[in-house]
Order: C-alpha cells, then sequence, then structure tokens
C-alpha cells in the first residue's frame, strides 16, 4: 500500500532506490529497443501559458526526503552526508498541458541548499536515461563539486521526471521476478502484435491508467521543468544535463529560450539524427569502446579476450553465444544468459576506470562463474541486495515510446540487422524481430526530428563531449554545439558523462560558466 513522507513523497513499501548511472540503455536495450514517434509539432502554444498560474505560484513544503535518497548512495562518507543535508518535496503540474483543469500529477525534488552568502539561485540535474532519477542524483553531484564554488553559489536540485523514481504515478510494468530474469529485454527482440498489445495493458495496470502513458515524453518533461523553476523562484533557468538530459536541455531551449540562463550539456544526443540512424551511431560507438576496451585488455597479464586486437569481437561471441542456449546459474539461483552477461560489459565500458571489472567479470565467466558481471548489470539497473530495482527501465521504454520514432515491420527487421552489423560483439546470433514495441501505445510520439533547431533568442550554451564515450558518439557533442550555436568543451578520454567524474579542468570550466557565465576558450580540451 502507498504511504507519504513527511515530504510528501509516495512509494511502493516493495521499492528501494540504487544510484542509477546516466546513461541511456544497456546491453540488448541499446540494439532492440522499439521506439516510436514519426512527425510531431515543436510548437508549444504559449496561450496555453496563461492557464498556468496555479501551478507556477504554488508553494514548496519541504522537509526530511524519503529514506531511499540516502540508503541509495554508495558508501561514501561525503555523498552520505550530502544526502543527509537534502531536503524534498513534491511539485503538482497538469497530467496533460492541453487541459489544464483536469487530472494532475506529483513530481519528486531533492534540494541541498546553496552554503554560501550570497547565492545565485538554482542549478537544476538531470543524469539522464530517459528514465533515471534526479533526487537521488543531487547529494552525488553536490559531494563531487564539494570544496568547489558552485555549491556555495547553488541550491543543488534534482528532480525525478515524470513516471520515474519516486514521482507519483511511477510507471510500473515488470516485477522484480521479472526484471531478474531480463523478461523486458527478451521481449525487446521477441516481440508480437500480441505482446506490443499487451505491454501497453501490463504498464497501464502497474501505473495507474493508459491516461499516464500518454503524457510522459520529453516535451512534457520540458514544460514540468519550466514550471519547477518558477516554483524554485528562479527568473531564468541554470541547468546541467547528462545524455538523455541533453536532449531534455535543448528541448527546453527550444520551447522556453527567454527563460534560459546557462545550459550545460554533457554526452551529447544529436538533436539532427532520426531514429534508427541515431541507434546505429550509438552502436558503433559501443563497438568502439568495446575494441578500446579490448585493446586494454591485452595489456595486461591475462586477458580472457586473447592476444590478438583484431579476434576479440569473435573471442567476446565464444564465451557470449552459448549463454543464449545454455544459461549460466549464479550462487543466488539467477540464470545469467546472453543478455544479462551482455549488459554487464555494457555497463563497464561506461567509465574507463571499469574495465578492470570487465576483465574480472569475463574471466570469471570463461571459468563459468557469471556473479561478477552480473554485479556489475544489477549495480546499473539499480538492483537492491534484497532483489528489488527501480523502474529506471520501465520509464525509459514508456518515454521512448513517445519520443522515438515508430517502424514498420520491414523497417523493424532492416534495423535489427544494421544493430548487429554495428556492434557485432553484442550480436545474439537470432533473428531480428519485425514488431515495433510501441506500436499500441495509447498516444502518438510528441517529440518530431530534428528538434531543437532555429532557436532565436538562446543565450551561449556550453556542450561537453568525451572524444571515447561510449554510448553518445563524440560526433553527436559537435553535431549539438553547431546546432545549438553552443562551445564545445572536449573531453580526451573513455567516459560518459564528464561533470560526474570530478575532474579538475571540467569541473573548473563548469563552475565558470555557471557562476560568471564565462565560457572556455573556442577549442578547449581537458584530459580525463
Amino acid at each position: 500500500m502507498p504511504h507519504t513522507t513527511p515530504a510528501g513523497f509516495r512509494r511502493k513499501d516493495e521499492e528501494r532506490r540504487r544510484w542509477p548511472k546516466p546513461v541511456m540503455a544497456a546491453a540488448a536495450a541499446l540494439l532492440l529497443l522499439a521506439g516510436c514517434s514519426g512527425a510531431a509539432s515543436n510548437d508549444y502554444d504559449s496561450a496555453n501559458r496563461v492557464g498556468l498560474e496555479r501551478f507556477m505560484e504554488q508553494e514548496f513544503a519541504f522537509g526530511a526526503c524519503d529514506a531511499s535518497v540516502v540508503d541509495s548512495q554508495p558508501p561514501v562518507p561525503q555523498v552520505v552526508e550530502a544526502a543527509e543535508k537534502a531536503e524534498c518535496a513534491m511539485l503538482t503540474v497538469p497530467m496533460d498541458y492541453e487541459d489544464l483543469d483536469g487530472e494532475t500529477i506529483e513530481i519528486a525534488v531533492s534540494r541541498i541548499s546553496a552554503t554560501g552568502d550570497n547565492p545565485i539561485g538554482s542549478v537544476l540535474l538531470n543524469p539522464g536515461g530517459p528514465g533515471a532519477a534526479g533526487t537521488t542524483v543531487a547529494p552525488l553531484v553536490n559531494a563531487l563539486w564539494a570544496g568547489g564554488p558552485i555549491p556555495e553559489r547553488f541550491d543543488i536540485v534534482g528532480f525525478d521526471p515524470r513516471g520515474v523514481g519516486l514521482s507519483n504515478p511511477a510507471i510500473d510494468c515488470y516485477s522484480d521476478e521479472e526484471r531478474d530474469a531480463d523478461a523486458p529485454l527478451s521481449a525487446l527482440g521477441t516481440w508480437t502484435e500480441e505482446s506490443a498489445r499487451a505491454i501497453v495493458d501490463k504498464c497501464a495496470d502497474g501505473s495507474g491508467t493508459e491516461e499516464v502513458l500518454a503524457h510522459l515524453g520529453t516535451r512534457d518533461v520540458a514544460r514540468d521543468m519550466d514550471v519547477l523553476r518558477a516554483v524554485l523562484g528562479d527568473d531564468k533557468l541554470t541547468y546541467a544535463g547528462v545524455s538523455y538530459g541533453t536532449r531534455l536541455g535543448s528541448v527546453y531551449a527550444e520551447m522556453f529560450p527567454e527563460n534560459v540562463r546557462a545550459l550545460v550539456l554533457d554526452g551529447a544526443v544529436d538533436p539532427l539524427m532520426d531514429t534508427a540512424d541515431r541507434r546505429i551511431q550509438l552502436s558503433e560507438g559501443v563497438q568502439a569502446s568495446f575494441q578500446r576496451f579490448a585493446d586494454f585488455c591485452m595489456t595486461q597479464a591475462a586477458c580472457p579476450l586473447g592476444t590478438d586486437p583484431a579476434q576479440a569481437t569473435a573471442a567476446a561471441q565464444e564465451l557470449l553465444q552459448p549463454l543464449e542456449e545454455e544459461p549460466l546459474v549464479a550462487a543466488d539461483g539467477r540464470e545469467v544468459g546472453f543478455l544479462a552477461a551482455g549488459e554487464g560489459i555494457v555497463s563497464g565500458m561506461y567509465s574507463e576506470a571499469s574495465w578492470p571489472a570487465i576483465i574480472a567479470g569475463l574471466t570469471e565467466l570463461e571459468a563459468g562463474r557469471p556473479a561478477a558481471l552480473l554485479a556489475i548489470r544489477d549495480g546499473y539497473y539499480g538492483r537492491s541486495d534484497s532483489g528489488e530495482y527501480t523502474n529506471s527501465f520501465e520509464a525509459l521504454f514508456a518515454i521512448n515510446c513517445l519520443d522515438e520514432q515508430r517502424f514498420t515491420e520491414e523497417e523493424m527487421t532492416q534495423l535489427g540487422h544494421d544493430l548487429n552489423e554495428a556492434v557485432p560483439f553484442l550480436d545474439p546470433g537470432s533473428t531480428p524481430p519485425a514488431q515495433d514495441g510501441c506500436e499500441f501505445w495509447p498516444a502518438e510520439p510528441t517529440l518530431g526530428y530534428p528538434y531543437a533547431t532555429d532557436i532565436d533568442g538562446l543565450p551561449e550554451v556550453l556542450v561537453i563531449s568525451a572524444t571515447g564515450d561510449p554510448v553518445t558518439p563524440h560526433e553527436g557533442g559537435i553535431s549539438l554545439a553547431d546546432t545549438l550555436g553552443a562551445r564545445l568543451l572536449t573531453v580526451d578520454g573513455n567516459q560518459h558523462g564528464t561533470i560526474i567524474s570530478a575532474n579538475a579542468c571540467v569541473d573548473g570550466a563548469v563552475a565558470d560558466y555557471l557562476i560568471d557565465l564565462e565560457l572556455p576558450d573556442e577549442g578547449a580540451r581537458c584530459t580525463i
């Protein structure tokens, strides 16, 4: 049964939050996630804002946070201390911005107040996904920035976008047992008309109604952000978004350019690429990252991929392909098949610092022990020690159903083949699905492609892009900077999301921009 904490958070008793990495999807989700979309209007009717006063003028009742905001943090004293200082509240927004007198929903917000005497306002965070929760990220970012000027001058604010985390209602499509069995990812590779219809009912039953599923897209979240900006008391938005957060920030810039103070967009999603081309680009990035990892692996004393970098993909397939038919069984009784093992590898590639963990996982896998790769996979998905999951994967699927383009059977099959060619070390060797999993979603897509183009009156924006980013390749950062007329800070390193890497060069550039609106020099570079 739902219960309410002093801060007004509503959650299920069985839910526990874990720190979600600022990412898009992993493994097969990167390859097969069936999105939806098509042409959609990029215009937001400004007359609609007239009826928003009662939402813009609400007052927050900040209080104690849900225990998960502390419990989900990594066991690092500075991070736990930051989480303990956080205060939380719920923001009320319209479910449907075309029906301001209709149903409302609640957006979970966490805040760590500025410590200095001369605060500028709030810096709003989005860690990616789509589907990653921001309430638990704010303490982590606050701790990473501790000792620098940003926490002195800004309240650090995280929020769980509609449908995500502690927001109410939250998307719920699968049980923890189904998540352990990789049922969602298995479905992505085997969609049928029957299962694509059934997933709508399954998500609607767990989340409230089909109406909830119809209003989860990025454009609705951008409108929520503008309400949040106003209720926080900021005349202009100061924002830092990672991965999918760059899409959210770009769409906000398109819809509300006059309300932008500063945008940091890190690990860019290319606004000019359609769904198919971007997924192929993403998959090529994963393969390139795997090859860089393999090159590193072969410099170590013992590499489970052998000694020839040119054979790394074949060596990985020799380890993974047998799991498609004969999964290994972990000590806790869970079966670890091709999907789960692949997820473990991809999850570890988000940062070069995790490459030794992948080597250890593959070495264990070679010996018939899947626990090490499974642990990396569990950390990615926020699985708790007691076997409970965040709803990040379900939210990712639902949000993409309102952001991405929809495909015919022929297009789906061709895309599946193209993706397998783009990332061959994750090719499951099975026939790609012909059914779009979002075909029967209870609303047409709302994002539109391309987006965030030809924006008038947008202040200068800072785009940050790592040369070895595995899932939002550097080319996307170049494209986003060009599209927005933004300044590009290039980071040399194998990392997805650089503002959460505690790098002095990146942190200094971000602080100069957020506080004084001073951009780095043209062509500036940092190294991780």
